[in-house]
């Protein structure tokens, strides 16, 4: 039975939470919060110890949960620590449980900088640890369909890679926490939020970047600091290119598809995310993730029997739960047999370098040459810039 903690007790952690519950190897043995009454709040909730930043006046001395992050693991005999709080705090804590022997999985994205991730990365390695960053919707079936026909060859190599993602997120939803929509809480907006999913998607089909050139802006969402909106033209090391379109500007959302197509001609596709777009906390999946594009030749009258199959599995699960439960247990499988998640802390790392290269070229007004290294500087890689 692997013994799993939380830190962070916001929205998303509760679908952490209910994730390992259904888990038959798992238990969620105590959480983290910075502060208390978040924290006892959410392990009565799940009935795990808690622990915080602070001592909480409500408790008395015998009973007082206040302990650090290493306390936690070690009177609990964590064997992994799930990060949910927000982005830019991902490091400190990622550090301190890697320092104190548990291995780490982290909500995406991994961080909001290129320095804080290097610093997890580094500190996971010295401590002989596992680090993963959250991308459950790689565990759709359309998606890893994708992935074996690249894999098998079915559409020659990947030539031209596509990220179209169109939601809506309102003022009600910047309301709701007081980090959304700042650059020193969120550390950025739709390309740090919502669209690592894809992003990390559509690099695990087309491989390594070579050079990007992009832009950011903020269309209709005068309310917040950060970018509603973000468009790139990619370059990748295999002699393919890409287009990326986010934004959160279109009401009430229209859809989030991760399209690749061949050299030989072949076409693949995957529509993620239909209609108004999920968040945690706040709303359901409203439809089914399914295959939108399939020419592979041979193989074009499959499509209609996937989207059946995929959206029959979408009635008989909670599709917010059932992907998480199948991260995590791949984690404790690659636990149990001493190798790597699907999704790495070097995957994540890719994915805050091409949204960060994003931001470089919106600032500098140029095409931006990959690997990138941290910036040192005082603008947070271009986002600060107006």
């Amino acid at each position: 039975m692997k013994q799993i903690a939380i830190i962070g007790c916001g929205k998303v952690a509760h679908l952490h939470a209910k994730a390992i519950g259904n888990l038959p190897d798992a238990n969620l043995a105590a959480v983290w919060s910075r502060t208390p009454d978040s924290a006892r709040t959410f392990a009565g909730t799940y009935g795990a110890k808690y622990y915080s930043a602070k001592p909480s006046p409500a408790d008395s001395p015998a009973a007082n949960p206040y302990g650090d992050i290493e306390t936690m693991i070690r009177e609990n005999n964590i064997d992994l620590v799930i990060v949910c709080n927000p982005h830019p705090f991902h490091r400190d804590v990622t550090v301190a449980a890697a320092r104190a022997g548990a291995n780490v999985l982290v909500e995406k994205p991994l961080a909001s900088t290129l320095e804080d991730c290097d610093a997890m990365i580094a500190a996971c390695r010295e401590a002989g640890v596992r680090l993963g960053v959250v991308s459950q919707r790689r565990w759709y079936a359309p998606v890893q369909r994708i992935r074996e026909a690249i894999d098998d060859g079915k559409i020659g190599t990947p030539a031209l890679g596509t990220v179209n993602m169109l939601g809506w997120r309102d003022k009600a939803y910047y309301d709701a926490d007081p980090w959304r929509g700042t650059w020193d809480m969120e550390g950025g907006g739709v390309l740090v939020n919502q669209a690592p999913h894809q992003l990390d998607i559509l690099l695990w089909f087309m491989g390594d970047v070579d050079e990007v050139y992009g832009l950011w802006r903020n269309l209709n969402h005068p309310y917040i600091g950060v970018e509603d909106t973000a468009l790139a033209i990619v370059k990748f090391r295999n002699g393919g290119v890409g287009n990326i379109i986010v934004s959160n500007s279109q009401k009430p959302g229209i859809f989030g598809k991760v399209q690749v197509h061949g050299s030989n001609g072949a076409s693949v596709g995957v529509q993620t995310d239909g209609g108004a777009m999920f968040v945690a906390g706040m709303s359901s999946v409203l439809e089914p993730p399914v295959n939108d594009l399939w020419t592979v030749p041979g193989e074009e009258g499959l499509l209609a029997g996937w989207v059946r199959e995929d959206s029959e599995l979408f009635e008989r699960i909670d599709p917010t739960v059932y992907y998480m439960e199948r991260q995590i247990e791949d984690f404790l499988q690659a636990l149990d047999r001493g190798g790597e998640p699907m999704v790495t802390g070097e995957a994540g790392r890719r994915t805050v370098e091409l949204f960060t290269a994003i931001y470089r070229s919106t600032r500098d007004n140029v095409p931006v040459k990959f690997p990138l290294l941290p910036e040192y500087g005082h603008d947070m890689d271009g986002r600060l810039k107006s």
